[in-house]
């Protein structure tokens, strides 16, 4: 099978996605569009140049609905023979899609593809399509649902991890982030978002709060207390599936949690006869991805039995990986990766992390891949893996190396 290589990596800068954000009035077809055609110009590609764009969305209704992949491609400059493919597997799509048409690239199934994801989080709410272990009850009483929230306070009650451990990682997530914006490392990568008249609208992740401290975030109260503890007592399901836990340590607040933001990235992938055709040089070979399905109640411990599986499998150790993007979902997500297996967290998020600039939840595993790749460039390092935990349960993860 053939060899992918990532030729190129871009994404747009993160906007708060809220009625009063900068992207607000940019539509989840726009932004994309706008993705796609930078990757493109900024490679030389023209005609048929990409055998698919596969693009991954969480939410996929109203306007992410459709298949919004295909409606990308025909609002952008690419031609029109290429199709496109829309993906969801919530949090991770972004990263999957990368994975998809990696797979498919060393199946024989073309040479060149663009993959990615978007999420407009301020114009299409989370959650506003519907899910059937969240609302059905016949399964969501089978599996023992619970929000997200209520998930990450089960993973710091279980392992241990205090308020304190989560706000000291949000702390250092908002100061890494301030840092790499200030010394330029994502100017590679980040392109400005411009209005019909070509004027930018924004060039900057919006989310980020640079003079967060422990004593800021001290004076949060948990975001998820109220629905555990009352109605509709989400703890008392989490017990039920967790008798051994006396009570559920609600740690999580917004200031330790993602930020809701909106966004699109993009990468473009291919064999080695796609760089040759276009005259462009690899910068990464995808080595390795793998996915997994996990307890879908305290759900958001994916990364650690992904990364055993994805080292497992390409025979290596976590002491071969130089750097990790673990995505800041939540603060307890992250810790508890550094825990299982004790990694410094000087490897780990060395930009700063989606506490900081925010979860566009289709985009961000996309994101992930593209930072990690421009850290591993300016360290002059070798070895990067990146991964998300997943809705209901589920982890995906992918290793790539510098050539």
């Amino acid at each position: 099978m053939s060899d992918v290589y990532i030729y190129d990596a871009l994404r747009t800068p993160r906007g708060r996605g809220r009625k009063d954000g900068a992207l607000h009035e940019v539509t989840a077809l726009r932004l994309s569009a706008l993705t796609l055609n930078a990757i493109a110009a900024r490679n030389g590609l023209d005609g048929h140049a990409v055998e698919d764009v596969i693009w991954g969305n969480a939410t996929q209704v109203g306007e992410q609905g459709g298949c919004l992949a295909r409606s990308a491609v025909l609002a952008s400059e690419l031609d029109e023979r290429i199709p496109g493919l829309s993906i969801n597997r919530f949090c991770a799509s972004g990263l999957e899609a990368v994975n998809l048409a990696a797979s498919q690239i060393r199946g024989g199934a073309g040479h060149g593809y663009i993959a990615g994801g978007v999420e407009m989080m301020g114009r299409v709410a989370m959650g506003s399509d519907g899910a059937a272990i969240a609302v059905d009850p016949s399964l969501a009483m089978q599996s023992y649902f619970v929000p997200q929230g209520i998930a990450a306070d089960i993973i710091a009650t279980e392992y241990g991890i205090t308020r304190d451990d989560a706000d000291a990682l949000a702390v250092e997530s908002q100061r890494r982030a301030a840092r790499a914006w200030e010394q330029g490392r994502f100017a590679r990568s980040v392109i400005p978002v411009t209005d019909i008249n070509g004027l930018t609208i924004l060039d900057r992740d919006e989310h980020m709060r640079p003079e967060t401290d422990m004593q800021s975030l001290g004076a949060l109260n948990p975001a998820f207390r109220e629905m555990g503890e009352g109605m509709p007592g989400f703890d008392q399901v989490a017990l039920m599936k967790y008798p051994h836990l006396e009570r559920i340590a609600h740690i999580h607040h917004a200031g330790n949690s993602s930020g809701i933001v909106d966004g699109a990235a993009a990468l473009l992938i291919g064999d080695k006869a796609f760089g040759e055709a276009h005259g462009l040089t690899p910068r990464a070979r995808i080595r390795a991805s793998a996915r997994i399905g996990t307890d879908p109640t305290i759900m958001l411990t994916g990364p650690v039995p992904v990364t055993e599986r994805i080292l497992r499998e390409s025979g290596m150790e976590i002491g071969d990986i130089d750097l990790f993007e673990v995505n800041e979902a939540f603060s307890a997500v992250v810790l508890r990766f550094m825990q299982a297996f004790g990694v410094e967290e000087s490897r780990v998020n060395v930009n700063g992390g989606a506490i900081a600039m925010g979860h566009p939840l289709g985009a961000t595993g996309a994101i992930l891949l593209g930072t990690l790749l421009d850290e591993l460039e300016r360290s002059g390092k070798s070895t990067g893996l990146a991964t998300l935990c997943v809705a209901s349960g589920m982890g995906v993860a992918t290793i790539i190396e510098r050539v």
